[in-house]
């Protein structure tokens, strides 16, 4: 919306031209999500402790997790809104990506309230149950990825591009919908099953948020995508705006979620910021790339993948629990340990996909 009112002014004042550079307007996004989240953090989460809406903690758990015993959730209610208000005051709203990634984002955002809602009002244990969930999640998946693919207009943004080749760019066809399908759904609960400790989810989404903002901006930026030696997309350095409020929202929200926290994201929040973090990888042909950069996400969901089988096929367990997070905590890692060491690791994969820019 300022957009518009500073391209307007511009007619009249040649300095507000200065709020039409993309790298200005998602600086603009970071703060503007920044200060949204530290305003209205504090009134949410004293909305959600007189409403008591807090997280039931697993009985089966580790033992430090009982003191989290009425902590207040649904707290990613916070950033969807501070996300949703940056984007709209500072993206080009004419922009397809910027609406398909918050469009998304929030749709997951829903399923995720309904989950949380399930849970914590109607006091069903489970919450959404499983099917219903991944029914919709599907519907929402297969509709971006339908949508991204039909308004295609150029082969390369449908193209699989692998990370360090430059020439190697393999087309998908249709079979570009299931990927994305994969990607959008498959980031959504990994971040959704890495979402255990405070502050383990948000700090690698903002990490990894930030980094695809870098590859958003060169991606649509013709100069930079041909020194890369990546594919020029038109429109793309837009989601950069996004990601800087992405990035703005979460660190506003690990103010009030670091450890000790004072109140968890919930699914509201974990669903919806992973399924961006999907679109927005397949809308700047980054998908191989996210996988490492999230490696923690992907070992998070590996490890409950391999329990389960294990379990199911031998009657016994890898982990001591899964998700991993919760098997270091039972070989008695304080709390905050694991969660910084899972942050260093994603400090360094972040800097590794940022690598595969240049080494090409």
């Amino acid at each position: 919306m300022l957009l518009y009112l500073t391209n307007y002014l511009a007619t009249l004042h040649t300095g507000f031209g200065v709020f039409q550079y993309l790298t200005l307007r998602a600086v603009l996004g970071v703060l503007t999500a920044l200060l949204i989240s530290l305003l209205i953090g504090p009134y949410m989460i004293r909305r959600l402790k007189v409403k008591q809406l807090s997280q039931p903690i697993r009985q089966l758990g580790p033992e430090s997790h009982f003191s989290k015993k009425g902590t207040p959730t649904m707290g990613g209610a916070l950033i969807l809104a501070a996300i949703t208000i940056s984007v709209l005051l500072w993206s080009d709203l004419s922009n397809r990506y910027v609406w398909v990634v918050l469009l998304v984002m929030l749709a997951f955002g829903a399923i995720g309230w309904v989950d949380d809602y399930k849970k914590l009002i109607k006091k069903h244990h489970d919450g959404l149950k499983p099917r219903y969930k991944y029914l919709w999640q599907s519907i929402f998946g297969f509709a971006a990825a339908l949508f991204l693919y039909y308004t295609a207009t150029s082969p390369a943004e449908t193209a699989l591009i692998v990370p360090v080749f430059k020439e190697v760019a393999i087309p998908l066809g249709f079979f570009f919908v299931i990927w994305t399908y994969f990607v959008i759904v498959g980031t959504s609960n990994a971040v959704n099953l890495t979402d255990g400790l405070d502050g383990l989810a948000i700090m690698p989404t903002v990490m990894v948020g930030g980094a695809l903002a870098v590859f958003a901006y060169v991606t649509g930026h013709v100069r930079f995508a041909e020194y890369l030696g990546i594919p020029y997309i038109a429109g793309v350095g837009e989601v950069a705006v996004f990601c800087g409020a992405m990035v703005g929202a979460g660190l506003g929200f690990l103010w009030f979620n670091a450890y000790p926290a004072q109140v968890f994201m919930g699914d509201v929040g974990a669903l919806a910021l992973g399924a961006a973090l999907g679109v927005i990888a397949v809308i700047v042909r980054q998908e191989l790339v996210l996988l490492i950069m999230g490696g923690v996400f992907v070992i998070e969901t590996v490890s409950v993948i391999l329990q389960v089988a294990s379990f199911k096929l031998t009657g016994r367990r890898i982990f001591r629990m899964a998700p991993l997070h919760h098997h270091f905590e039972l070989q008695g890692w304080p709390e905050p340990r694991v969660i910084v060491r899972f942050w260093i690791i994603t400090v360094i994969l972040v800097l590794v996909g940022l690598a595969t820019l240049k080494i090409r």
